[in-house]
């Protein structure tokens, strides 16, 4: 297992390289090249300044997260193979710098949704959180407005203002893309990038829809273990994986989180891990790493990712925002660091207890 630390760039992220670096056992980030545009083909010499920079500071890329797969491939409007060979390229010149993990979603419109960024929690830190029932009172044109304020001058990755301005377009483009005309398109995206994965050995590894279920009436294909499992085995290739984000996954308590990890075997080669709080089933909140601190049981997580023979590139995921933090929500230096640490005593416990 490879601890890791997203890092949005020295442009965008409030954390920097060196406080990275001084994570013990953290040697590597996350990253992307944030200002581009779903769709664009990734530039050579970007790719190379950004490897530089981490490189430069200690760290090495570990990861691409993410290479965002535009709408007219998720649609699979007339003009997507031009964007698929964009998606090509970019591999290739990612492949050509010994970048091997890229991270992506299939998510219609919202990246992702959260209806609160800033709770507060009893301790006095904030998180992110959601409740159904405001997503069912709200418009969603009005949603990016909704949470802006709580931004703290961030942009958020998937909610960038220029996108959220074409959320009526959007809706419409999706308007007849049912389940399974999108999971199609995404075979569809996956059996053409599989050729240019396996000459570079870049792993694919899908997110995760956050929440677990359809938001606003939009299709949702990467929910459960059963969508999982088909997705793998239609495009059996090793190169097609997951990233196992136990927060958004974990959204439905249907969903068993350590069942899933068995099953998935082999197959992922991302992990994000994460707790979460349950107030009701549709109404969560993020919480601290620490297993007592959410619902979730992260020894058992742990456990069984180490039991079926993970070895990929992990990361704390989002964290509370404390002790006066302010930056890009779920992504503050101090609680994220203290979930690296703690993933990593549970990590070295289960290992030598499983040699003893």
């Amino acid at each position: 297992m490879e601890m890791t630390f997203r890092w949005f760039g020295s442009k965008f992220d409030s954390v920097t390289l060196n406080q990275i670096r001084q994570i013990p056992g953290v040697k590597g980030v996350i990253t992307t090249l944030y200002e581009t545009v779903p769709g664009e083909e990734w530039k050579k010499e970007e790719i190379k300044a950004l490897k530089k920079e981490v490189e430069e500071a200690g760290l090495k890329i570990s990861g691409i997260e993410s290479v965002n797969v535009c709408d007219a491939i998720k649609v699979g409007a007339p003009d997507r193979d031009k964007y698929i060979e964009n998606y090509i390229r970019t591999l290739t010149y990612l492949g050509e710098e010994d970048i091997h993990t890229v991270c992506y979603n299939f998510m219609p419109v919202f990246d992702w949704t959260r209806t609160e960024l800033a709770r507060e929690r009893k301790d006095g830190s904030t998180v992110m959180a959601y409740t159904q029932a405001a997503v069912d009172k709200i418009n969603p044109d009005d949603m990016f407005n909704s949470l802006k304020e709580d931004c703290n001058g961030f942009v958020l990755p998937g909610w960038e203002p220029e996108r959220m301005a074409q959320v009526k377009e959007l809706f419409e483009l999706y308007k007849d893309v049912d389940a399974d005309k999108l999971f199609d398109n995404l075979v569809y995206f996956l059996n053409a990038i599989m050729p240019v994965c396996d000459k570079y050995d870049i792993n694919m590894a899908i997110h995760p829809d956050d929440p677990a279920w359809s938001v606003f009436g939009l299709s949702r294909i990467i929910t459960n273990k059963e969508q999982l499992l088909k997705l793998i085995n239609t495009v059996d290739n090793v190169h097609n994986g997951i990233t196992f984000c136990t927060g958004s996954y974990g959204t439905s308590l249907n969903n068993d989180i350590v069942d899933t990890i068995h099953a998935l075997k082999g197959r992922i080669h991302f992990a994000h891990v994460r707790n979460l709080k349950f107030i009701t089933p549709d109404n969560f909140e993020e919480a601290a790493h620490l297993s007592s601190d959410g619902d979730f049981d992260m020894y058992e997580i742990m456990k069984a990712l180490y039991d079926t023979g993970f070895d990929g590139i992990m990361r704390p995921d989002h964290g509370r925002m404390i002790w006066g933090e302010k930056a890009m929500p779920g992504y503050g230096l101090y609680d994220r660091a203290l979930g690296a640490m703690y993933l990593q005593g549970l990590w070295e416990a289960i290992e030598k207890s499983s040699k003893r």
